[in-house]
């Protein structure tokens, strides 16, 4: 990550910000399995709510350890639903212990395959969509060219930091990030940055 941070200082629109936020850390965790997990927890609640239930969801399972696969699939939904978790998400992590279990998703092999391959073998669990994956390249398994088009935040602070009248479509943020595009998962996190300072300042 620090050559991405080289990289983009070249940058006149990243220099300051480089300045002002430090090195990002940017992997989270190592465990497939409980980094997706995470994702769906997380979506669509705010982080408060979701860390609850997170820890509420840990502590269903012996010595309050994060569960295995085969610990997930054993658990009935209603216990599950019982540490906060809707009914969908509750089902979506009960795909997710399937797949695994079962080799649908090849997590053994995931950190040597190719970021379109893991796209493509992730997003069919249900509740995994190309934002998820995205993340999950960026946080767990520290891909260093991930550029989540997708994500607001990212779009948010394209358009302030180009001082854009509008918020970028996909073929405009990969145009503009030509010169870093090799760094892209340290760039998302500066533009991040961005987004969150402007929402604060409202």
């Amino acid at each position: 990550m620090h050559k991405s941070v080289a990289v983009l200082k070249r940058d006149k629109r990243f220099a300051p910000l480089i300045k002002k936020h430090g090195t990002p850390d940017l992997i989270r965790g190592k465990n497939p399995f409980q980094a997706l997990v995470r994702s769906i927890i997380h979506q669509q609640v705010s982080g408060a709510a979701a860390r609850t239930i997170h820890e509420r969801f840990v502590s269903l399972f012996p010595k309050g350890k994060f569960p295995t696969p085969e610990m997930v699939r054993a658990m009935p939904i209603a216990k599950m639903r019982a540490a906060g978790l809707s009914g969908q998400k509750a089902s979506y992590i009960k795909d997710l212990a399937d797949k695994f279990s079962d080799g649908t998703i090849k997590h053994r092999s995931l950190h040597k395959m190719e970021s379109a391959d893991i796209v493509e073998n992730l997003t069919q669990v249900k509740g995994v969509g190309v934002w998820t994956v995205h993340m999950f390249l960026i946080f767990t398994l520290g891909r260093p060219d991930v550029l989540p088009t997708g994500d607001l935040g990212i779009r948010k602070g394209f358009q302030i930091l180009y001082k854009l009248t509008d918020l970028p479509d996909h073929a405009r943020m990969e145009k503009l990030a030509a010169p870093w595009r090799a760094h892209a998962s340290t760039a998302s996190w500066y533009l991040w940055r961005v987004a969150d300072e402007a929402k604060r300042r409202k």
